[in-house]
């Protein structure tokens, strides 16, 4: 029975550091931003997934859908141990020693400044001119933009701030919180993945694995983030009854609810041209919609990371015990 008691109470107080270790790392993107490329862990496994992927697409459908399959599975065990490894040294460590070291470790698993920055340095573009806008907004979106016009611009931009929101910041935090260390790792990788991997066309059989389990694990962040865009709006019952509709115009099942969430929410109206409009009847984003945007996206941030630290510290860390 002590044991028992002493297994729950180590479990309890790595829950509640693991809690505390997500507003630490809040804090810490805040003040410090991104790592130096060298030493980011999502460039690392860039690199992995850009050198074992570098054939795949050149085999035959059946032969791309199982080695693109294996070789996201085994770069994700390779993740997932790594991270695991580093959970498990730093449950002996110090208490201290052990929250601000996964803060560290959990920090690059996401971004919130960087995503703030990306989307306000296209709208400081574009007020410079429509090419500026436009060469700016391509460091973001994949998406041709040579011939958008600057409220496209404006509207590409506020997509990719909403569906972010989600993929690089809600993701990550809540399957840290759900799995710790090792899940973060393994979502950003599974993101990553996605990005590099999960198109049709040439990418269409090696990549379908990588696309459809980043699509499995945003299913709940990106209604999360959907939510608290809805709930720091107005109208909210209005925007809730709406929002499963418009987000549908999509084709992704998770993209859609924070882009259609933030359309709703502020009474403007987001396309990609020639393929879906959300909120078609809102008026065309302004610099004053973008600005809007920009901060209701860093509180609907924190609101999240801040209810999931809670979560986390409450639990009953049967998960990690």
């Amino acid at each position: 029975m002590q044991r028992r008691w002493l297994t729950l109470r180590r479990s309890l107080l790595r829950r509640t550091a693991d809690g505390m270790s997500i507003v630490l790392a809040m804090l810490v993107d805040r003040w410090l931003g991104e790592p130096p490329r060298r030493l980011h862990p999502v460039v690392w496994m860039g690199c992995y997934l850009g050198w074992i992927g570098k054939r795949l697409p050149e085999r035959r459908p059946e032969a791309a859908l199982v080695l693109g399959t294996a070789a996201w599975l085994a770069g994700a065990a390779i993740v997932a141990t790594t991270y695991a490894c580093m959970h498990a040294f730093l449950a002996e460590c110090p208490r201290w020693l052990a929250i601000l070291a996964t803060a560290l470790l959990l920090k690059p698993l996401f971004a919130l400044r960087m995503l703030l920055e990306e989307a306000e340095s296209v709208e400081l573009a574009l007020g410079q001119g429509l090419e500026g806008g436009r060469a700016r907004l391509r460091r973001i979106v994949s998406r041709d933009t040579a011939r958008l016009d600057a409220g496209e611009v404006r509207e590409s931009a506020l997509e990719s701030l909403a569906e972010n929101l989600s993929d690089s910041v809600v993701a990550p935090l809540f399957w840290f919180a759900l799995l710790g260390l090792p899940g973060a790792a393994v979502y950003r990788f599974a993101n990553t993945a996605d990005a590099m991997w999960g198109y049709r066309g040439r990418w269409e059989w090696a990549g379908k694995f990588a696309a459809r389990a980043d699509d499995l694990l945003n299913l709940i962040p990106a209604r999360l983030a959907a939510l608290a865009l809805t709930m720091l709006g107005r109208d909210r019952l209005q925007v809730l009854r709406r929002l499963a509709r418009e987000a549908g115009h999509t084709a992704s099942p998770n993209s859609g609810w924070p882009m259609a969430a933030l359309a709703l929410s502020l009474g403007i109206r987001l396309r990609k041209p020639g393929v879906y409009a959300l909120n078609e009847q809102g008026a065309g984003p302004a610099a004053a919609d973008v600005t809007a945007a920009l901060r209701r996206t860093e509180v609907a941030a924190w609101l999240l990371a801040m209810l999931l630290a809670a979560i986390t510290c409450c639990s009953s860390g049967l998960i990690h015990g």
